[in-house]
């Protein structure tokens, strides 16, 4: 995780476009400015970010699903739930199942795990819309190879 870029995404592990799941690993940095106030002597990952991360990995899977033609935005969080702490160091394994989608908009099951053990989970509503310009395309591209979008998920 590179907190202070918003790329909440290190890796993908596994993503399967025909069961419309996806599955990331981010791991939480042992430091940064954002533990500092969130909270001192007790610093935790604040649960905004967490709810991010969920929607970082869900738009991964509708990026996947509409073959990189369209850019997820997110548009509403249902039923979000902290089930317990995150902290630094730790290693989360997002997970995202696409639910439903249609009319421009795409709806996601999302949870996050550490040691297999769910902290949180959230259901998440994105419009999605035709790349509003190149140098977005461009940095999506970019952002796609450093954790390791499978290229073959796109082939026909």
């Amino acid at each position: 995780m590179r907190l202070e870029y918003f790329q909440l995404i290190d890796r993908i592990i596994d993503l399967n476009l025909t069961d419309l799941t996806i599955r990331v690993a981010a791991n939480v940095p042992t430091t940064s400015t954002i533990f500092e106030g969130h909270f001192p002597g007790r610093p935790l990952m604040p649960g905004v970010l967490l709810i991010e991360s969920m929607a970082q990995a869900s738009g991964w899977l509708i990026i996947g699903r509409n073959r990189f033609n369209k850019m997820p935005f997110l548009a509403a969080v249902k039923e979000a739930k902290m089930r317990g702490f995150v902290t630094p160091g730790e290693k989360l394994t997002v997970e995202a199942s696409l639910v439903h989608e249609g009319s421009g908009y795409a709806i996601t099951e999302a949870k996050i795990r550490v040691d297999g053990k769910l902290r949180t989970n959230a259901t998440l509503t994105f419009s999605h819309v035709p790349f509003p310009n190149p140098d977005l395309r461009g940095h999506m591209d970019a952002v796609a190879k450093r954790i390791g979008f499978p290229q073959q998920a796109l082939l026909p």
